[in-house]
């Protein structure tokens, strides 16, 4: 059921003033009208959540796993109808959608495996030693413990995996925060079904009320979100002035809080020679491909490629150019979306020192992205810092270079990036070589021979990287790390048996790892 409704934990609210989504496809509204919330409904959802946050995060692991299991099922019943709805607000085609509701899903089931393996609480345990000389080491144990109630803030681009019930919120449950979300206007039919869907399951568990609530709000409202001094962390996707807002809001507090915000990458790509001459024309079209896949709107999108110059370069050049120009205009998510991306292009093609090599197919929708690739030198890049700029869209920038030290010297001045791709044979490892060491410094993921729009959902998996890819490099959006953002360390000195918390007393109530004396105890 789609009505237009504020959530705030059991209850439905029609306040405030009111708007339609928009198909991006058509421009045309889609009924119903969503009602925003305001301030009043912004203090209720953060007082529902403080009075919610001791209980839900002392929940042992198990019950805190089936309540993202139950998410997880009650998404699936919701069933084409949220596909449908997806589709009409956002322009995605149905394949993506679904596609994506599987990764949302399992996100929430990662996150119940990892709370039953248990090393995310950090159970440490060194006992007492009064015989030690000179002085005796007292009993000391440590765990991590909820943060207190996160907003997150639903992403446009992703209206399922980086939303209402994405990573940032499964990984907040997973803690043991209460979750407040800001829903995005774009997608707020989608937003409303998801969150509905977390509402029943909230009431199957027989959780605190305040565990969750859903807030399609103003801006005014998500900055408010943000100031509130209940609200203890903050997850966010999307752009680099949005999420530049919301960290100066939560650093202006009595009581700063951790912004985690993703934003802006242009995830560099690095063509080496070995590999370039081998296979020049193959990779050409294989990064465009990768390029417009979706329109571009991926925070991992391939916009820059760095390469030295010469006749393998040109034969990638023609052939990415024969494959761009062929390659039809997609609708992309919003209008401002749209409308930014034309900006960025155009500033590209007006460029003195960039030559445009190649544009999509002309558009045929009034929100649709005409892919575009354009060129430049090393000298005329470094000269330029706005040419560093994302463009948010199928749009890449190739650089070319006379030798791979001069690549390095670039790469040293670009920002902080997501991702970026190595392109290699095994003849190019020597040149690899050199280059890693600047690559670690300035990207999260760095990954050969593949195109890095795509992230896997694994323990291994780290989607973040240094300012301004995130706003905090040392965490990830994406993976089981993603639960170390919204938990901190307590350490309980002489604490009696009987007050201990239940997975650091001696019988090992949770069956969990721990680290006794310094030796590592698997469960």
């Amino acid at each position: 059921m789609i009505n237009g409704a504020i959530l705030l934990g059991r209850s439905e609210l029609h306040t405030g003033s009111s708007y339609t989504a928009i198909n991006p496809a058509t421009g045309e509204a889609i009924e119903p009208a969503f009602t925003t919330a305001g301030l009043p409904e912004v203090e209720r959802a953060c007082a529902l959540a403080d009075e919610a946050a001791i209980s839900f995060a002392e929940l042992n692991p198990e019950t805190r796993a089936v309540f993202l299991e139950t998410i997880a099922d009650q998404i699936v019943g919701v069933g084409d109808q949220l596909i449908e709805r997806a589709m009409a607000e956002t322009g995605l085609p149905r394949a993506r959608l679904e596609g994506e509701r599987g990764r949302t899903t399992s996100q929430l089931r990662l996150f119940a495996q990892v709370l039953r393996e248990g090393s995310w609480a950090g159970l440490t345990i060194d006992p007492a030693l009064p015989e030690r000389a000179p002085l005796p080491r007292p009993d000391l144990r440590v765990r991590k413990v909820a943060l207190g109630p996160v907003v997150v803030f639903g992403a446009s681009n992703f209206p399922l995996a980086f939303s209402v019930a994405g990573g940032d919120t499964a990984s907040a449950f997973a803690a043991g925060c209460p979750v407040i979300v800001k829903g995005h206007s774009a997608h707020p039919g989608t937003g409303e079904l998801v969150a509905r869907a977390v509402q029943r399951a909230v009431a199957l568990c027989h959780l605190p009320e305040g565990t969750f609530s859903y807030l399609p709000a103003t801006r005014e409202a998500g900055t408010a979100l943000v100031a509130d001094h209940r609200v203890k962390a903050v997850g966010f996707t999307g752009s680099r002035p949005g999420g530049t807002a919301l960290m100066r809001a939560a650093a202006a507090r009595a009581e700063p809080i951790p912004v985690h915000a993703e934003m802006s990458s242009i995830n560099p790509v690095v063509l080496f020679p070995a590999a370039l001459a081998a296979r020049a024309e193959a990779l050409g079209a294989a990064f465009v491909q990768s390029l417009t896949l979706g329109a571009g709107q991926f925070c991992t999108n391939p916009g820059l490629v760095i390469a030295v110059d010469g006749p393998d370069l040109h034969t990638f050049l023609a052939s990415a150019a024969e494959t761009m120009g062929a390659s039809a205009a997609q609708d992309m998510l919003t209008p401002g979306i749209h409308s930014a991306f034309a900006q960025g292009v155009e500033a590209l093609a007006r460029h003195g020192a960039v030559t445009t090599l190649a544009r999509g197919l002309e558009p045929r929708g009034p929100h649709q992205a005409q892919g575009a690739l354009f060129k430049t030198t090393s000298a005329d890049f470094l000269a330029d810092p706005a040419l560093g700029a994302e463009v948010f869209g199928s749009s890449s920038l190739v650089i070319t270079v006379a030798d791979m030290d001069e690549a390095t010297r670039v790469i040293a001045t670009l920002e902080g990036q997501l991702t970026a791709t190595l392109i290699l044979d095994a003849e190019d490892e020597p040149l690899v070589a050199k280059l890693l060491p600047t690559l670690e410094r300035k990207v999260g993921r760095i990954l050969v021979n593949g195109w890095p729009t795509g992230v896997e959902v694994c323990h291994a998996m780290v989607h973040g990287g240094p300012f301004p890819s995130t706003s905090d490099g040392r965490t990830t959006s994406v993976g089981a790390m993603a639960i170390e953002r919204f938990l901190r360390p307590v350490c309980y000195q002489n604490m009696p048996s009987a007050l201990l918390p239940e997975g650091l007393g001696d019988a090992n109530a949770w069956n969990a790892p721990r680290r006794i004396d310094g030796v590592l105890k698997l469960a």
